[in-house]
């Protein structure tokens, strides 16, 4: 079904240019900001932010796939509440209307009767968008559309968007922070079997034009269904693989440390100290800290590291399904943390694989789709395999 990842494309891009234009006015943006309802907080910040920008990516992307492929907008989830509360106390159900003039009334409401706004942010909704890659126009593929769900999250690092960011320096091509580690994430899975099979990550604000400061972006995108593995990093295969055959014969004539120090990670802000002590000992100064889980991901489906770990529940089904349908197409994956670290690798079962279909028993509001045990990303099975056993080696060095 690449029809329905050509139109995942499109309306990421569309998305993406949303996610543009609410950042091109500081004070259009100060009035696109509520305060999340209990139910929706996300525990891992103090103060959690909705933005219109979240709300309005989410009901478009909804909208333009149930209008190419009907059926298909009911099963598309996500994080964000489409309902708003005017200053008058009025509740308002986000939409997307069929003619730009409808979308502005609504939005009017919104917005308190910023005209201005409300008709630059319509504008930008109902434009049309075109996406081509020829990696995936030359394939053909049908999965059927009854066993596909989507996880949507339309503005990943919301904290580092509104933050806005732009003069952040990347360290060895990772940001730590600002605008580039916000992502917008849609992940399709098999309703079945919880497996991810198609991905998209579009990362809106990659470079800003110094002259006009407006910003452009960059799209990536898997699909992993039966045989076919395909992906938009498919050129730069061989300069990997030439590149992994270094490392190897690296390791046949290294020292055990120095050969632990081959892994690189990318970590969470808040990892727990414990977990960031052992990742120093493996990955010596290699161990690289960034905003945006949804980033963090990216960074190893573009190969900056090895590996993103993180040992705490709050990340969720929409941050994770679309990075790791892309990684799954790339011979990667996605991998319980704690189930790794509590697993003996001699005698016990396979690494088991994210799956997306599940609510967590017992979990109530956002926490039904939280990643209870953590995660690790990864490129390479084999190099998972001896990063976990270095890990777990460390790990078992601190207790003792």
């Amino acid at each position: 079904m690449s029809a329905i990842l050509r139109e995942l494309l499109c309306v990421s891009e569309k998305a993406a240019n949303i996610a543009r234009a609410c950042r091109q006015q500081e004070a259009l943006f100060q009035l696109l900001i509520e305060e999340k309802k209990e139910g929706e907080k996300n525990k891992k910040f103090a103060v959690d932010f909705k933005t219109l920008a979240d709300v309005l990516v989410q009901e478009v992307i909804k909208q333009n796939m149930e209008n190419k492929f009907p059926g298909l907008g009911k099963k598309i989830f996500g994080e964000e509440s489409n309902e708003f509360t005017t200053d008058l106390g009025e509740k308002i159900i986000l939409r997307l209307c069929p003619t730009e003039k409808e979308t502005v009334e609504l939005l009017s409401k919104v917005l308190n009767g910023n005209k201005l706004a409300s008709e630059a942010l319509a504008k930008v909704v109902h434009q049309d968008v075109t996406f081509t890659d020829p990696t995936l126009d030359s394939v053909e593929i049908n999965i059927p559309q009854d066993i596909l769900g989507i996880w949507v999250d339309p503005i990943d690092s919301t904290y580092q968007y509104i933050k806005g960011s732009a003069d952040v320096k990347s360290n060895q091509g990772i940001f730590p922070s600002g605008l580039q580690c916000v992502t917008i994430l849609i992940g399709v899975y098999d309703i079945q079997t919880g497996v991810p099979l198609m991905g998209v990550i579009n990362q809106p604000f990659v470079a800003q034009d110094l002259h006009t400061l407006r910003w452009k972006g960059q799209c990536y995108w898997g699909l992993s269904y039966m045989e076919t593995k395909i992906h938009s990093l498919q050129p730069s295969i061989s300069k990997r693989n030439s590149s992994d055959t270094r490392s190897q014969l690296t390791t046949n004539t290294s020292s055990e440390a120095e050969f632990s120090h081959q892994f690189s990670a990318v970590i969470s802000t808040s990892e727990k100290e414990t977990i960031k002590a052992a990742l120093s000992r493996v990955c010596g100064e290699r161990v690289f800290p960034a905003a945006g889980a949804g980033y963090k991901s990216l960074c190893v489906v573009q190969g900056l590291v090895d590996i993103y770990i993180f040992s705490e529940d709050t990340t969720f089904k929409w941050d994770s399904c679309a990075p790791h349908a892309i990684l799954r197409a790339m011979g990667g994956g996605m991998v319980d943390l704690k189930e790794c670290l509590e697993r003996n690798p001699e005698t016990g079962p396979d690494l088991l694989q994210l799956v997306y279909h599940v609510e967590n028993a017992g979990a109530t509001g956002v926490d039904r789709w939280a990643n209870r045990g953590g995660l690790i990303a990864y490129r390479s099975r084999k190099q998972l395999e001896t990063f976990l056993s270095h890990l777990m080696q460390n790990l078992a060095d601190t207790h003792t």
